[in-house]
């Protein structure tokens, strides 16, 4: 039985009456949003996957069961994991990072850049309509996906733009949500290259982020220190096999792929516990950990 069915995962639970909602990418992950990989498959719209398709073709039946030990380390690490309805000719939507954003107000909709992923939005606004959660924006200027997103802590979100996924109307039209709210808003160009800002930044912890300092553009190496964020610099190399894709699950807590040994090492010399399930057929397609959740809800931390 795949663990999406089995009922001994800490699955869809009960908390449509609490808060939903996240302010900061560290607090304690309660829920997470996932989705089944059962029809994955790789169209060249990134360099890994035009890389990946000259080389073999996806594995959906390894995918699954990849996703499984994902959802597993989930549930034993007391986080409620739900999912949205799987289509057939989104073969792209287990990666449900880009495609909504949770805010502290609620669910944003998101606009993919790629014509294969537009689709997306249906079954996510679904999702968000049947546990009766806000949705206070739905993007429609140029496009942004929440790989290039991060709300770094109370008060700062971040939203890199490449051009190539997230635009700057796009980057701009999203964070207003933020600005109207008091929070304070850096919108990070970067080259496009690395595809997502979470390919070269993202929280590991409070005060604490794995940064790609080789490439990463010095405003957000300035930002991150002006805000008291330690760095973890992480090589171009382990940057390209997705050693800054990870998920802080709280109470210093970090989850990421066991093939970012190098990148485990440093955060364990930090004094975090690292959940580290085995992926390797969504890292081929230049998936990681950060790339496959959406949370929905994390506790509220103090600014």
């Amino acid at each position: 039985m795949s663990l999406h069915d089995s009922p001994n995962v800490a699955a869809e639970a009960s908390l449509e009456t609490d808060k939903w909602g996240v302010d900061s990418e560290y607090g304690v992950l309660k829920d997470v949003l996932l989705c089944s990989p059962q029809h994955y498959g790789w169209v060249p719209i990134n360099s890994v996957v035009r890389e990946k398709m000259t080389e073999n073709v996806p594995d959906v039946v390894a995918a699954m069961s990849q996703h499984d030990e994902i959802v597993s380390a989930f549930g034993e690490s007391g986080v409620n994991v739900h999912f949205l309805q799987p289509q057939p000719h989104l073969i792209f939507q287990s990666d449900t990072r880009d495609s909504s954003q949770m805010t502290p107000w609620g669910a944003a909709i998101l606009q993919l850049r790629h014509i294969e992923r537009r689709g997306e939005y249906a079954s996510v606004i679904d999702f968000y309509r049947s546990k009766g959660i806000p949705i206070p924006l739905m993007s429609s200027k140029g496009t942004i996906e929440g790989g290039d997103i991060s709300v770094t802590k109370p008060g700062l979100v971040i939203v890199g733009y490449s051009g190539e996924r997230t635009t700057r109307d796009g980057a701009e039209e999203f964070t207003s949500l933020f600005k109207k709210n008091g929070w304070r808003v850096h919108l990070q160009p970067f080259p496009e290259h690395f595809l997502h800002l979470d390919v070269i930044f993202s929280m590991a912890a409070e005060n604490l982020a794995l940064v790609c300092t080789e490439v990463a553009p010095d405003s957000l190496v300035d930002l991150l220190r002006e805000e008291k964020i330690r760095i973890i610099p992480v090589t171009y190399k382990e940057a390209m096999e997705l050693g800054c894709n990870v998920v802080s699950l709280g109470d210093d807590r970090v989850m990421t792929s066991r093939h970012n040994r190098s990148v485990i090492d440093k955060l364990r010399a930090e004094g975090l516990k690292v959940v580290d399930p085995y992926f390797p057929e969504f890292a081929k397609g230049g998936s990681g950990i950060h790339c496959l959740t959406m949370p929905l809800k994390r506790e509220p931390v103090a600014a």
